[in-house]
């Protein structure tokens, strides 16, 4: 029997998004249809996919509203009736972590929600998968109430405080959440205890291995070359990269020809912290030698996986990155930072190597280390693969969630 959903994420088609877009493939080959819908359009800085524009034809956006929206939601809401702003109003006075005025704000969401409603109505969906629990989560969450579509969460992290307020109330009216790592769902357990629907589970973001796989045999530095090192990741100060450049500082400082190459965006499509990290490249005399890539397709990320010797990334925290998942797809040595769920996808020493956070020394060691001993670099590389393999298809998380739509929608 097939499924048909809202797929719900913020801000679609944003650079970090190939993962949802390849998560959808693979939900309706197991039988579940996923409609796109989204908050708004994401900065056209960004949105670098070659799928891009097919998938902004085919999302449904909650904001703006058209004359026809305001009509459409008004309607809506009085047809809510008392039942429904009865359960929309005691759900927003349980929300105890709230101020007045954020309840408030949170009241105000409900022609969004509306909306929300609408568009279910007219693709014939009851169901919302919600990819993030910020607001987005809110709108499901006052949908479910006002207009009784039913939502489930994935929590990508890396904390879940940085999803903002209200998380007990969000959690607690979902039918089934997903949590990309075992320490982010335990310290959720630890947050929300008393708030969490039943069914949880923990389920990784992932890697489509066919397209993510090498068209020539990775080989390992030798000191007549430049040592290439590609990065990726969205350009926010999160992401560590001013310690990857005194990284590169010091390989030079030790006499190894370096080019690193960073992909990846700020939230202002470059008018952000693009600037910041672009003067501090200059200021530090690494300008023949670091290029900030911006947003990039996903063929350019891998043809620069393909070319580099290292990939290396200094987050400061991170969930399970699908950036360092690609690397070790792609039989890349990696060299990252030893943080949130970082320690789930990589056995130290086996498939890659971790450093302590803010330390460019230890990063710059461990990279001289994997360029130096080309055994070690290629024992890395194909261990990488293996266990993408074993562990990370992209397909996994799409089969728990189908898994558990089938569950808890036959039990409405």
């Amino acid at each position: 029997m097939e499924i048909k959903i809202g797929y719900l994420i913020p801000e679609f088609p944003g650079q970090t998004h190939n993962f949802f877009w390849k998560e959808r493939q693979a939900l309706a080959e197991l039988g579940v249809s996923a409609d796109l819908i989204s908050t708004r359009l994401p900065h056209r800085g960004i949105s670098s996919h070659a799928w891009s524009d097919q998938a902004i034809l085919q999302t449904s956006y909650l904001v703006p509203f058209s004359i026809a929206d305001f009509s459409t939601s008004a309607i809506a809401l009085l047809q809510a009736g008392p039942r429904g702003w009865l359960r929309c109003l005691t759900t927003i006075a349980a929300a105890k972590e709230l101020s007045l005025a954020q309840k408030f704000k949170l009241l105000a969401m409900a022609p969004v929600a509306a909306k929300l409603s609408a568009i279910a109505a007219r693709k014939k969906f009851t169901h919302i998968h919600v990819h993030s629990c910020a607001e987005s989560a809110n709108i499901a969450l006052l949908a479910a109430q006002l207009f009784g579509l039913t939502y489930s969460l994935t929590l990508h992290g890396p904390t879940l405080e940085l999803y903002g307020s209200n998380q007990a109330e969000k959690w607690r009216h979902a039918l089934f959440a997903v949590v990309i790592s075992q320490k982010l769902l335990d310290s959720t357990k630890l947050t929300l205890a008393g708030s969490l629907p039943d069914q949880l589970e923990v389920a990784p973001m992932g890697v489509n291995l066919e397209i993510f796989q090498r068209q020539t045999t990775y080989q390992p530095w030798s000191p007549a070359q430049t040592c290439r090192i590609f990065s990726c990741g969205r350009l926010n100060l999160i992401k560590g990269h001013k310690y990857l450049l005194q990284a590169m500082i010091l390989l030079q400082q030790r006499g190894i020809k370096v080019k690193l190459q960073i992909a990846g965006e700020d939230e202002q499509g470059g008018n952000g912290y693009h600037q910041e990290l672009a003067e501090l490249i200059r200021e530090q005399g690494l300008s023949e030698s670091v290029e900030l890539m911006g947003a990039v397709s996903e063929d350019q990320i891998r043809q620069g996986l393909e070319e580099a010797h290292i990939f290396a990334l200094a987050s400061l925290n991170e969930g399970v990155p699908v950036a360092v998942m690609e690397a070790m797809a792609m039989e890349l040595p990696v060299v990252v930072t030893q943080v949130g769920g970082n320690a789930e996808l990589i056995d130290q020493g086996v498939d890659g190597l971790m450093v302590a956070p803010k330390d460019p020394e230890s990063l710059a060691n461990t990279i001289e280390k994997v360029l130096k001993e080309s055994n070690l670099a290629i024992a890395l590389s194909q261990a990488a693969r293996r266990k993408i393999i074993a562990k990370f298809s992209h397909k996994r998380s799409a089969e728990v969630i189908a898994l558990n739509l089938r569950q808890v929608l036959a039990n409405e």
